[in-house]
């Protein structure tokens, strides 16, 4: 029988990605999605058509609404910036502790399964600036995660954390995906899409994947409602 893991899943380019990885990598999938009061449910709709395809076998949706706290340009009625990559300050667009969040979801659920994987795609390079998205920050989870839990306590197969993603460019993310079958037509990344679900083209995570797929010398499948990559 194929060892668990737990994989973090919007429906972006690279936590699809991920669990692409994850698979290869010989893991039974259980997928794990959030409806936390988002600017859009576009990238959950993705996330759903895409999990049964990848063979996961079980795709969960944690609902839970962290507009009640906002600070962010995805939970607020804030303004997503649009065609500027800013560097060295972490954007409008951050989710305070999302990630934090999202791991220890994750967590519970592996506990429960009885998997000790848990795979994110965060990134480190072509990324946005956020602080949970370092290697720092995955690390300290790791260890948290092997304090805190019953299994981690008891058991002689500690938690891990894989991100094969963090050191890679959007480009490479890209590539690696290709070469696992991932269909990228099936993947969202916008943070400010049309009521319709095409991508704006320019805030920074749609700059960010077409500046991969460019980089990657590939067309970027998905419609946008304008692009200048």
């Amino acid at each position: 029988m194929n060892k668990k893991a737990v994989v973090l899943y919007s429906g972006g380019l690279d936590s699809t990605t991920c669990m692409a990885i994850a698979k290869a990598d010989g893991f039974e999938l259980y997928a794990m999605s959030f409806a936390y009061g988002q600017r859009h449910s576009i990238e959950l709709e993705k996330a759903r058509e895409y999990a049964p395809r990848t063979g996961a076998v079980d795709h969960r949706v944690v609902e839970f609404d962290l507009r009640q706290f906002g600070g962010s340009a995805l939970t607020a009625d804030l303004d997503v910036p649009k065609d500027q990559l800013v560097e060295g300050v972490i954007p409008i667009t951050y989710v305070p502790a999302r990630n934090t969040i999202f791991l220890s979801f994750a967590l519970g659920w592996a506990e429960v399964l009885g998997a000790h994987d848990i795979y994110i795609g965060v990134n480190a390079l072509d990324y946005s600036g956020y602080p949970d998205c370092r290697p720092e920050f995955i690390s300290a989870f790791e260890n948290m995660a092997n304090l805190a839990t019953r299994a981690g306590v008891e058991g002689d197969n500690p938690y891990t954390i894989h991100t094969p993603l963090i050191q890679l460019s959007k480009a490479e993310i890209i590539r690696t995906g290709l070469d696992l079958g991932v269909d990228y037509r099936l993947t969202h990344s916008c943070y400010d899409p049309t009521p319709a679900g095409v991508a704006c083209g320019s805030c920074d995570s749609c700059l960010l994947r077409l500046k991969g797929f460019r980089e990657a010398g590939i067309e970027d499948p998905v419609e946008y409602v304008t692009r200048d990559a």
